[in-house]
């Protein structure tokens, strides 16, 4: 599919911008650390013909330039909107997984004007907790040693360990995007992750939905954490699946497309 690029920071910044360009919904996706917009290729193949599909690279992965030593969720929010006013887009449901949801928190903090809904796919809106820097930091020195190593190592571990023989081939292809990543890519959104500070406000002050999605077999998001958070909007959704470790949108695809439109679909009728 046809990319196109932006330039953000004297940087290039690469999107996706598929469907109709008036007259329907918009749907924005942001991927996880370490992917890149390939990871939504199914949803947009599937939604392109009903909405408006915009899928970002986000800062330092995939085709996305490395435009500082840290890419904090502000900084990846910026660019964001960069992409979105150059795509003219007014409104829009953000899905971001993981990383992309700490964006999108983020981008609804800084520019709540845009907001139709949010998704958050396992993600969450607090900060880090101490041990949790640490645990970043030692991915930095990690990287700097042995940057194919780690990757090799982490990527499997996204997915819940009954589903990695089924999607043997899916876990290849992305560990192999994953590969493409550099170091200082890899770096600079760690620190940038570090830095991320409370977005509980984001939750509270909505005046649109917020679906979370979690899988019962996720290592890096506890659902107690969310569930926790998900009864802070005034209009909230859950959706728990089973296993499913930390990539529901790739384990469990034909649950979160129907879920994902059907939520699109409520937003937008909201108006």
């Amino acid at each position: 599919m046809i990319h196109s690029q932006v330039i953000f920071n004297r940087k290039v910044v690469n999107y996706q911008d598929a469907g109709p360009k008036e007259g329907t919904a918009t749907i924005v996706f942001l991927h996880g650390f370490m992917n890149d917009l390939d990871i939504w290729h199914y949803y947009v193949v599937e939604y392109m013909k009903k909405c408006r599909i915009i899928a970002i690279d986000l800062l330092g992965h995939g085709e996305s330039s490395v435009v500082s030593e840290e890419h904090t969720m502000d900084m990846q929010a910026a660019m964001v909107k960069t992409v979105l006013d150059a795509a003219n887009v007014k409104n829009c449901v953000i899905v971001g997984h993981s990383m992309g949801g700490y964006v999108a928190l983020a981008f609804a903090q800084m520019y709540p004007q845009y907001m139709q809904g949010l998704c958050l796919l396992h993600s969450h809106s607090l900060p880090d907790r101490e041990d949790e820097k640490q645990s970043r930091y030692e991915v930095c020195e990690s990287v700097d040693n042995n940057r194919t190593g780690f990757i090799l190592s982490f990527v499997p571990n996204l997915f819940a360990e009954c589903n990695r023989e089924e999607l043997h081939q899916a876990i290849g292809s992305i560990t192999d995007s994953a590969l493409k990543t550099s170091a200082e890519g890899i770096i600079a959104a760690e620190m940038g992750m570090v830095k991320r500070t409370s977005k509980i406000g984001v939750l509270t002050d909505s005046t649109y939905p917020i679906l979370f999605i979690f899988g019962k077999q996720d290592k890096r998001i506890p659902i107690e954490l969310g569930l926790v958070q998900a009864m802070l909007p005034a209009h909230s959704e859950v959706l728990i699946l089973d296993n499913v470790g930390h990539m529901a949108h790739v384990e469990a695809r034909e649950v979160i497309r129907k879920r994902l439109w059907s939520f699109l679909v409520m937003c937008y009728s909201q108006e």
